[in-house]
């Protein structure tokens, strides 16, 4: 008997049965993950910032074609069904990124090309995924069972100095819009671009007023420090950083400062973690422990309140090793609880805090436009360009 029982003993191993086995004993055993897991399935885990339908966009074998990179099959990125699923995602900003160089074919081309992959990523697989335009239907969604998808702009080139066309973007279903991606725009100051305005000019400024009249989050990932405290002062809804880590424990442009991290209790916003491992540490690789780090950073700088998770997948080469794609949330949520995090602390970091921000920058929208109609406001008129 002991004889017939090696040679099936090795073919599980061989197999991978085993190990998947004894994995999944391993975790059912460990109190954290279950921590983590009880978390995330009464609590919408949000990740700000997910560049899949850029990945589409250039997908080799067929371009832009969603059907064609089916994320009902295993994807060659971070994301498809089964580990959005095993990763218990519950509600994904997808980015409509557009890159800066986009301006010189037409910016607002791209911009609607990108919105229109992401609506259909969104159309195509409607028993997992339903569109999300206000925070009450991020909750409505996840607890029918599917993934909250909202939309994201990342890089306000994509306005091309209009009003007019923000209206247009909100109006299609994006609910923030990323100041400006790596290029300095006619009105505002990237992070690592020549600064030529220090900040916001006052066509920028009243580009953050329209934002916060229509209820589209601000978002100041990219952004120069002088453009964050400019928004910060002009903006009367919550801000956000929909993928972004803190700079005292990586000095990148591209990361948060206390300065401004201790900002964000008054205004109410959130900083969402990134996973880009260039952000993260000066040593490469990254891991799981550096996300960790930079959340735990934000909490003791911003509190609790003011944290979030953002991770980038689809939209960077290399990720932290123990977050290898979408499916790995959960080890995250279980390394903060071995750390000391409550659930309800946990709660708050997966998906409270940016449901609340989402809650007052609408309360904030329903104000405004008792107050004051669309703005007729131009680049010319108010900067004098």
């Amino acid at each position: 008997m002991r004889h017939r029982i090696l040679p099936v003993f090795l073919a599980l191993i061989v197999s991978g049965v085993l190990p998947q086995a004894m994995a999944a004993q391993e975790e059912a055993s460990d109190p954290h993950m279950e921590t983590a897991l009880r978390v995330l399935a009464g609590t919408p885990l949000i990740d700000g910032h997910n560049d899949l339908p850029w990945q589409i966009r250039n997908y080799d074998p067929a371009p832009l074609d969603v059907a064609a990179y089916d994320i009902s099959r295993t994807t060659s990125g971070h994301t498809d069904l089964a580990r959005l699923r095993e990763g218990r995602v519950g509600a994904q900003f997808w980015s409509v990124y557009i890159p800066f160089s986009a301006v010189e074919e037409g910016a607002a081309r791209v911009q609607l090309e990108q919105i229109d992959v992401a609506q259909q990523i969104i159309e195509r697989y409607p028993e997992h995924f339903e569109l999300a335009l206000t925070a009450e239907d991020v909750m409505r969604i996840f607890q029918s069972g599917k993934v909250a998808s909202l939309l994201g702009m990342e890089g306000g080139h994509a306005l091309e100095n209009s009003l007019g066309a923000l209206r247009a973007y909100f109006d299609l279903g994006v609910r923030y819009m990323t100041l400006t991606h790596n290029g300095d725009l006619d009105w505002a100051d990237a992070h690592g671009g020549g600064h030529p305005h220090g900040g916001l000019t006052a066509f920028g400024e009243e580009v953050v007023r329209e934002m916060n009249r229509l209820g589209m989050l601000v978002d100041l990932s990219h952004v120069s420090d002088a453009v964050m405290r400019d928004a910060l002062d002009v903006s009367e809804a919550p801000v956000i950083f929909s993928h972004s880590s803190v700079r005292a424990l990586r000095d990148h442009t591209r990361n948060v400062p206390d300065s401004i991290l201790q900002r964000l209790p008054l205004n109410g916003g959130v900083i969402m973690i990134t996973f880009v491992p260039s952000f993260l540490t000066d040593d490469p690789p990254a891991t799981l422990e550096d996300v960790a780090d930079h959340i735990d950073h934000a909490q003791e700088v911003a509190g609790v309140d003011h944290v979030g998770i953002g991770s980038d997948y689809d939209g960077i080469a290399t990720v932290p090793v123990g977050l290898e794609d979408v499916s790995t949330f959960p080890a995250l949520f279980a390394e903060l609880s071995r750390r000391g995090w409550t659930e309800d602390e946990l709660r708050k970091l997966a998906g409270e805090n940016l449901l609340r921000v989402m809650r007052e920058a609408e309360a904030t929208a329903r104000r405004l436009q008792r107050e004051r109609g669309p703005s007729t406001a131009t680049i010319e008129e108010l900067d004098g360009s």
